[in-house]
């Protein structure tokens, strides 16, 4: 190989560290930014949940009755009570909000149970057929809560899942893309490695030692 080849295929090689790095540096720029807000908030309810002894939270319930309208308990050709038309009109009579479970739904031939339930919340309400009257049980239990059940995406729905999806695979490329950018920081790749090793030997043997 000549001279001319090897300084060619050394600047081919340059130019490839190169723009990988500035890619590397531009998607970790980037992503930083638009994760900064998901990165805030899953940080700040790590805490909440790891010390819910420091934000004490108001629980509020509420308890109501009434009467429904009898046509909605009555028995369809399959012998079941209208139940979506029962859920939706004690939503809007009673003011609840959260979505309902097929899990939570119990019918029998004396009574219905449901539950609305969403982060920091939940309704539970019990029907009497043969009298047409119903008792709801509301439970709000605070805005720490409501964004402790959002970080562990309890009663949260479908679409918040794929936000926490989401948002994981931003956290995953932000850290992966510092992990390129400090291989091309030739002064400071050992040192940088080191401390990442230490780092996690450090949370393998917390969880050793410290962990029931």
């Amino acid at each position: 190989m000549t001279t001319t080849s090897v300084k060619g295929e050394a600047s081919r090689h340059a130019h490839l560290r190169h723009s990988i790095a500035k890619v590397a540096r531009w998607l970790h720029i980037y992503l930083s930014m638009v994760s900064f807000g998901i990165v805030l908030f899953f940080a700040v309810t790590g805490l909440t949940l790891n010390h819910p002894d420091w934000f004490a939270n108001a629980v509020k319930t509420r308890q109501s009755r009434g009467s429904v309208d009898p046509a909605l308990l009555a028995a369809d050709a399959a012998g079941r009570p209208n139940t979506s038309g029962l859920i939706a009109s004690l939503r809007v009579r009673e003011h609840l909000h959260g979505a309902v479970a097929a899990e939570d739904l119990r019918v029998d031939d004396g009574e219905i149970g449901f539950s609305y339930r969403a982060p920091g919340y939940s309704a539970d309400v019990t029907v009497d057929r043969r009298r047409a009257t119903y008792e709801v049980t509301e439970v709000r239990n605070g805005f720490v809560a409501v964004i402790n059940d959002l970080h562990k995406g309890r009663d949260a729905g479908k679409a918040w899942g794929w936000v926490i999806d989401v948002s994981a695979v931003l956290l995953a490329l932000v850290s992966l893309t510092g992990l390129v950018i400090l291989w091309f920081i030739y002064r400071r790749r050992t040192s940088g490695l080191m401390i990442a090793a230490a780092a996690i030997a450090l949370c393998v043997l917390a969880y050793k030692i410290f962990v029931p």
